[in-house]
């Protein structure tokens, strides 16, 4: 199993079809590759990990610390860093590059990034409430979400109570998502259905952590095409 993981920017939607002419909506995510920033031992922070790097940025954008620190490590300025907790640190160097060949065997993927937006909901949209009766006995209030308080004790609304507020904006992230296709050329990555966020969001792909026994589309497409091509005894007879 892949210990890193790599960031790219979702670029839209699309269609793919396969051999046997089912079309299959996408995602496309153009892929960045990581480089090895700095190499984490357990004499230093008393774990395992490295640092790696992703995108290019220009150096008058970055700190006086942070270009100080490019510097001490010899490599051009990266946009986004992230931190990796890896079992052997042996397997990597500083200066070593990733891309999409990480993922050549691996079949399903988790993908991490940001919902879109939608500000301030009420609690009909944001948590798919029914609201109030639109008949007898209510007035101006259809929309609304009812009761949320208790009587004198608790005397309080209790945290984490679903009501009307901020929807979106959050850290999310989707399991198993299948890859369709894999284009190291483009560093493009089609992946089945949809994702979080709109177009142009930093969108973070790591191998699948559940280890399941599941069919890719294809291989169900195969299995059912050679499940048809198996003679029927009964109409033999």
């Amino acid at each position: 199993m892949n210990e890193i993981a790599l960031i790219g920017k979702k670029i839209g939607m699309t269609r793919e079809f396969l051999k046997s002419g089912q079309s299959v909506p996408v995602t496309v995510v153009k892929m960045e590759k990581g480089r090895v920033i700095q190499v984490i031992d357990t004499d230093k922070r008393g774990y395992k990990a490295i640092q790696i790097g992703f995108g290019n940025i220009k150096a008058s954008k970055l700190s006086k610390s942070q270009k100080g620190y490019f510097a001490k490590k010899n490599t051009e300025p990266k946009r986004v860093l992230k931190e990796f907790k890896v079992k052997d640190i042996a397997n990597y160097k500083e200066g070593n590059e990733f891309g999409l060949e990480i993922f050549n065997e691996t079949k399903f993927v988790d993908v991490k990034s940001k919902t879109i937006g939608k500000g301030f909901a009420g609690a009909m949209k944001r948590h798919n409430f029914s609201g109030l009766r639109a008949t007898h006995g209510v007035s101006i209030s259809h929309r609304s979400h009812g009761s949320t308080g208790q009587r004198q004790d608790p005397g309080k609304v209790f945290k984490n109570k679903k009501m009307a507020g901020h929807m979106g904006d959050k850290i999310r992230t989707i399991q198993n998502i299948e890859i369709i296709k894999s284009d190291i050329d483009n560093n493009l990555l089609y992946l089945k259905g949809s994702i979080p966020g709109s177009k142009n969001t930093q969108v973070m792909v790591k191998e699948a952590v559940k280890n399941i026994s599941k069919l890719t589309l294809a291989e169900k497409i195969d299995k059912h095409e050679k499940m048809r091509k198996i003679p029927d005894k009964k109409k033999n007879k």
